[in-house]
């Protein structure tokens, strides 16, 4: 009997014809919102025809085994128990989840890298005005060594405590977003627990992407979004808590049925409409949170029965992905003449994401980018690839230099890169130019 490597597509181009692209678009930039096969977007619109046919008798009575149905996928999948398993619509949501969930206290500390995700900073910051925690960011400069990322974490733990100051949470990622390395977030939980700190880890680029062993690894709290790499439509997230810290989760975001105001004497207790999930109280808190298309969380078995019986499992699909973006981004530093974002120990392009330095330089003189126009160009290049070029792979700053992040993934091929070197090389000596402050 034939094994599913062998009787499995070749992946590349042929494997458009699964998909949803127009046949002139060249996806570069996986990363950033994902996409999902046609087979899971008709298992979808099964779930949203038969939300529609009955919306009261699905909502009310049919909702709860759906999903069940669907923690127990992805549970299996991960190698951990069902019920430290609840789908959010986004990671974004989870990470507020956790941070609005902890009770902060004068000398509290959130400490996080400085290449954390936009809207995880803005919700630290917001925490700070609201709340008596502080925040300690750790300045990440790469290419870095594993090494160096985990004596950061764990120094700036122990310089708090020195301080008289304790580091509540420390939040990091898997696979930051910008610039796009594997971060050794293994290693970074395991200091957390030496140092008494609660792990907060956004796994955004987690699930479909590495291999995560979090039963062994233990994170406190994970998060990872199931739209961007695991084939499922926008927006689901996988929310992990492990069974000793659900206390610690008293409400969903927003606050919805599922949640058990603590008992006042003479209060009445305020009436849940809904049945009540038989998985415990971190389960239902989180069943029901406001009327929105659950759809997306009930793909989750059909998306990974694809990736299971049509692209032969996990180890092919991250074999190749890995593959396809560390060789395209070697193609593209030679056509640009620059380098890819790696460290002495090839760490960092251990994922789906590469970075690609631009040949632009920063400066005041002819032909060179003013520091001050910097972000200008970024934009203009950003309209500019969809515009004219019918592509995207992201331009982004980092430590002074100008970067594309490219995704690899099973639709595309090494010439996808290429053309995309391409066309960034003509975008370049248009902004060489000056265009981008011509508009």
């Amino acid at each position: 009997m034939a094994n599913d490597q062998e009787i499995a597509p070749q992946f590349g181009h042929a494997m458009r014809s699964y998909f949803q692209f127009d046949a002139s678009y060249i996806p570069l930039n996986h990363g950033a919102f994902g996409t999902y096969p046609k087979v899971v977007r008709d298992r979808l619109r099964y779930f949203q025809d038969l939300t529609e046919s009955r919306p009261d008798d699905f909502f009310r009575f049919k909702l709860a085994g759906f999903v069940d149905s669907a923690r127990g996928a992805i549970a299996e999948y991960l190698g951990v128990d069902e019920g430290e398993c609840v789908f959010l619509p986004n990671a974004t949501t989870g990470i507020n989840t956790v941070l609005r969930s902890l009770v902060f206290e004068k000398g509290d500390v959130i400490v996080h890298f400085s290449t954390i995700y936009g809207a995880c900073e803005k919700t630290v910051e917001y925490l700070k005005e609201t709340t008596p925690v502080e925040s300690a960011k750790i300045l990440l400069r790469y290419p870095l060594g594993d090494d160096e990322v985990v004596a950061k974490l764990r120094n700036k733990i122990q310089a708090l405590k020195g301080e008289g100051r304790r580091a509540r949470v420390a939040l990091f990622d898997t696979v930051s977003s910008l610039p796009g390395v594997r971060v050794p977030w293994e290693r970074l939980v395991k200091v957390c627990q030496e140092e008494g700190t609660l792990s907060l880890v956004d796994g955004a680029h987690g699930i479909g992407h590495l291999r995560l062993d979090l039963g062994q690894v233990q994170p406190d709290f994970f998060v990872s979004n199931c739209h961007k790499w695991l084939y499922v439509p926008r927006g689901c997230a996988l929310f992990y808590v492990p069974a000793k810290n659900q206390h610690l989760i008293r409400s969903s975001v927003p606050t919805s049925h599922g949640y058990e105001p603590y008992p006042i004497d003479g209060q009445e207790a305020v009436f849940n409409p809904l049945p009540i999930n038989k998985g415990g109280y971190f389960v239902n808190l989180f069943q029901f949170v406001g009327t929105m298309d659950i759809g997306p969380y009930l793909c989750m078995e059909e998306a990974l029965r694809f990736r299971q019986e049509v692209c032969g499992g996990e180890k092919r699909i991250m074999a190749y992905c890995e593959h396809v973006s560390n060789e395209g981004a070697r193609k593209v530093a030679e056509i640009l003449g620059t380098e890819i974002m790696e460290n002495e120990e090839k760490t960092l392009t251990r994922c789906f994401l590469t970075n690609v330095k631009l040949p632009l330089r920063m400066g005041a003189e002819a032909g060179q980018i003013k520091p001050a126009d910097g972000f200008a160009a970024c934009s203009w290049m950003t309209q500019t690839l969809i515009r004219e070029y019918n592509l995207f792979v992201p331009p982004f700053f980092h430590d002074g230099y100008l970067w594309i992040r490219l995704s690899g993934q099973i639709y595309v091929e090494i010439e996808d890169f290429i053309a995309a070197a391409e066309v960034y090389k003509e975008l370049c000596s248009r902004v060489e130019k000056g265009e981008h402050i011509k508009r």
